[in-house]
């Protein structure tokens, strides 16, 4: 039941007749900043229509990714998304830009600032310091503005209509924190995670651990599972191809 992985080193190999993907498709995208996940998904499935000449396949993906954030997101084609779950389930790493002195009330750039604070005294000591109490098994509270369902409704949505929502903490897995580099008072850091890991709530939460506020200025995902950044394929050069 193993799909055809469809990346940046084979894509040109793929066939026009569906019947040689018995066991679906998984497409290994970069995805564009500021695209949504159901924008990949939506984009993808027209090509995808028009190269097999077919009016209705499922086209799903596996693991949201925020609109601003890029890398690493599985479209699963056909039977493929029957698997979805399971892919979705496996760890992920990302390259994330941590900005301390101000917050958000997404913890992103998609709202502006709605708090500054002080960040002169954190030092990249002092940042190496608190990371082992981020690490492991959590409890954390996902963004409000996130596609958490509170009374059958998503956050994010309840969150625009101006409603105080409060989120109850989801057990996460946090494996692994690297600092790759300090600039004051922008922090990149390597994080391998679980599924269900908000690298926005992390951005909030080691700002409150360093007595100050931050939001998240900058996100990969740079693996998925087994499939790493360095063999997706960025939509333009899908376009190209299949159109």
């Amino acid at each position: 039941m193993t799909p055809f992985i469809l990346g940046n080193d084979n894509y040109n190999k793929l066939s026009r007749d569906l019947s040689q993907y018995p066991n679906g498709i998984v497409i290994v995208l970069d995805k564009p900043y500021g695209w949504t996940s159901a924008d990949a998904v939506r984009k993808i499935k027209f090509m995808i229509q028009r190269w097999f000449g077919v009016k209705n396949i499922k086209v799903g993906h596996a693991g949201t990714l925020d609109p601003l954030a890029t890398g690493i997101l599985l479209i699963c084609i056909g039977k493929a998304t029957k698997q979805a779950d399971s892919l979705q389930a496996q760890r992920k790493e990302y390259i994330a830009e941590i900005t301390f002195g101000a917050t958000t009330p997404s913890y992103d750039l998609e709202k502006e600032i709605d708090a500054t604070f002080p960040y002169e005294h954190i030092t990249k000591e002092s940042v190496s310091e608190v990371l082992p109490r981020l690490s492991g098994e959590i409890d954390q509270i996902p963004p409000i503005f996130s596609a958490k369902l509170v009374n059958g409704k998503r956050a994010y949505e309840l969150a625009r209509e101006g409603k105080e929502t409060p989120l109850k903490p989801s057990k996460v897995s946090i494996y692994a924190l690297e600092i790759i580099s300090w600039n004051s008072p922008a922090l990149r850091i390597a994080i391998e995670c679980s599924k269900g890991t908000y690298i926005r709530s992390f951005a909030r939460d080691i700002g409150l651990e360093l007595n100050s506020g931050a939001h998240l200025t900058e996100l990969a995902r740079t693996a998925s599972g087994d499939f790493r950044i360095e063999n997706a394929i960025n939509i333009d050069k899908l376009k190209l191809f299949l159109e």
